[in-house]
């Protein structure tokens, strides 16, 4: 017999849909699974956006207060979709209240809003999924089969990539992704946070780095009304922005290795260009997101002159084969946030965590921290070891 989970999620946005519509998919794609999902409640403050959701997707109950949903007995598991700057607050009031919680990342505003909401999570017994969706690409664990068994060698060194115009045009919207006191670092938490957790996953931890920042845009326009995404306030009235466009950072691994983490939201021509290529002693792995289903993959006995071969994942890889047959069939993003909502609803089912969790958040939130500080003062910085 399967269990129904009355699920709701807080934050009606892009990622909320996303959410929600994982929740619609994961049992076409995992039957088995031993919990149902049900859509009981669906929180969003922007005035008309809840109970749009609501007779969209079939949420039993619409509002415009999260608190409403902490109190709500019917709700056991919460997705947290709403602005960084409220994550810390809602996620520890939903892990207080016993519901198991899906936060996207970068997890609050700063290390120590990840560690409140970890230590929430464990001190309430529930389980805690995040949103870094690019490690569940099943590529990319393959990557991480590959080096771990290593077919490449002695990993030499990385370059990890995430490159995008999203925020490119000078009249996008001073949303509260710009401003440091509700939207934390910029770039930092938005891409670098997928790429410091991407560069853990397949190298282990970091044992020190220096990074650089800079604002290209220091100045946009003021939205008149509520935002969705990436909106534009052309005329508005312009103010100041407050955190970075653009980071470098330079990496050295606890195993040895070493490491560029680059990431940039104003570069204009890129869209979506997330990768990375790890090189080893006797080979080397390339990934795209944007062919999220290949690998390049280089290995063997030449060392000079050896080639690259494309590797198409297939049913062996990952949890490709929920969603494809054979090799080449391609999985999108969405399919990415079906794996992670697989991987919540599994974890809550079996009390015991699958995927990425609150702790590997801490650590990756601890880079991010790192690459703050290193990038006022130009020193090499150490993350601090989490507790």
């Amino acid at each position: 017999m399967v269990d129904a989970l009355g699920v709701a999620v807080v934050g009606f946005g892009w990622m909320g849909r996303v959410h929600t519509q994982a929740y619609a998919r994961v049992r076409h794609h995992y039957p088995r699974l031993a919990l149902r999902p049900e859509l009981v409640a669906v929180a969003e403050e922007v005035p008309g956006r809840a109970e749009e959701a609501a007779d969209r997707f079939g949420f039993a109950t619409a509002t415009r207060d999260w608190r409403e949903v902490a109190a709500d007995p019917r709700v056991q598991a919460v997705s947290i979709a709403a602005p960084n700057f409220l994550h810390r607050e809602i996620a520890v009031a939903m892990a207080r209240a016993g519901k198991h919680i899906w936060i996207e990342k970068p997890v609050g505003l700063s290390l120590d809003d990840a560690r409140a909401v970890a230590r929430a999570v464990a001190e309430a017994g529930v389980q805690g999924t995040v949103g870094f969706n690019y490690r569940n690409a099943p590529a990319v664990e393959a990557a991480r089969d590959l080096i771990a068994a290593g077919e490449i060698g002695t990993v030499t060194h990385v370059r990890v990539r995430l490159f995008s115009d999203y925020a490119a045009h000078p009249e996008s919207a001073l949303t509260w992704r710009y401003e440091r006191e509700r939207g934390g670092s910029g770039v930092l938490g938005d891409l670098a946070s997928h790429g410091a957790d991407l560069a853990r996953f397949l190298l282990g931890d970091i044992a020190s780095l220096t990074a650089d920042t800079a604002i290209f845009l220091p100045e946009r326009a003021r939205p008149t009304g509520a935002t969705a995404g990436h909106s534009r306030a052309a005329g508005g009235t312009p103010g100041p922005v407050e955190n970075e466009d653009y980071v470098s950072c330079l990496l050295r691994f606890a195993s040895g290795a070493r490491g560029v983490l680059e990431a940039c939201r104003v570069s204009v021509g890129e869209q979506n260009n997330y990768g990375f290529e790890v090189h080893g002693t006797t080979g080397a792995v390339f990934w795209d997101f944007r062919r999220m289903n290949e690998l390049g993959v280089s290995r063997g006995t030449g060392y000079q002159d050896q080639p690259v071969s494309t590797v198409y994942v297939g049913p062996g890889h990952g949890e490709f084969g929920a969603f494809q047959p054979g090799a080449a069939n391609a999985m999108g993003y969405d399919d990415l946030k079906v794996v992670e909502a697989y991987r919540f609803l599994r974890s809550v089912a079996e009390g015991v965590p699958h995927g990425a969790t609150l702790p590997d958040a801490v650590r990756g939130a601890a880079v991010l921290d790192a690459m703050a500080r290193s990038a006022l003062s130009g020193a090499w910085v150490t993350p601090e070891v989490p507790a």
